[in-house]
């Protein structure tokens, strides 16, 4: 099991704010060790499977963050030895291949790739747990998602998430996790967009049982994510105000 003494799980969200730099990302895992999150998550990818060179201002971007497969090695072997569990985003079926060879104990999927079945069937392949997030998702398609995971008898999570970059605290639509947690036989959390703590905070009082948070190396980083990402003093904050709910 992946969760913690709080029966929770916080997924300190690395992301691309390592900005193409195996360094960073290092010291990114060093962060999220340090200020109490459960696990590190990365995205890996191919960029150009991941989108079309005609949209060039994302493509440049993602290409300069795109780190390789040989760099997620270190970052893994690093992991183990900081004791916090790594784990990444794939976003094509050459980086699930890759990510089970180094042995990633669970799978992510993004929003926007709820509907992607070679992706999602490369995945179910692997028999790991997964975490979906619903961010773009219509009800059809996250009871389609959680039915193939359901028939292969593989665990699975559902991640109430909105996708917008930051997301305003007013429009986080917090009552979806109880639905989802009320329709779907499977443990739910929240994908949090917004730059503050205080909606994860609210999803754990609901019943969110895993928190992903975008996060950065310090208050003045100027990482591809900033705007949607929390201080390490914010992450510190986070988990202490999680411990303290259950004493109140």
């Amino acid at each position: 099991s992946f969760f913690n003494s709080e029966n929770f799980f916080l997924i300190a969200e690395a992301g691309i704010n390592h900005n193409g730099n195996l360094k960073t990302a290092l010291k990114l895992v060093d962060t999220a060790k340090k200020n109490g999150a459960d696990a590190v998550k990365f995205q890996t990818y191919i960029t150009e499977k991941r989108i079309h060179k005609k949209y060039s201002k994302i493509f440049n971007i993602l290409k300069k963050c795109e780190l390789n497969y040989r760099q997620f090695d270190i970052i893994n072997q690093y992991c183990k030895e900081k004791k916090i569990l790594f784990f990444s985003t794939p976003f094509d079926k050459e980086s699930v291949i890759f990510l089970n060879k180094i042995g990633v104990k669970l799978f992510k999927i993004a929003s926007f790739n709820i509907s992607h079945y070679q992706l999602i069937n490369e995945i179910i392949k692997t028999k790991k747990p997964t975490i979906i997030s619903t961010g773009m998702a219509s009800l059809k398609e996250i009871k389609a998602i959680t039915k193939k995971f359901s028939n292969k008898k593989i665990k699975h999570s559902l991640l109430h998430c909105v996708s917008s970059y930051p997301n305003n605290e007013e429009n986080s639509y917090l009552k979806n996790i109880l639905y989802l947690k009320e329709n779907f036989n499977c443990k739910v959390g929240l994908s949090d967009h917004t730059n503050d703590i205080r909606t994860s905070i609210y999803s754990y009082l609901i019943g969110a049982e895993i928190i992903e948070k975008h996060f950065k190396l310090s208050e003045k980083d100027k990482c591809i994510d900033s705007t949607v990402s929390i201080s390490p003093k914010k992450m510190v904050d986070l988990v202490n105000e999680i411990k303290k709910v259950k004493k109140i």
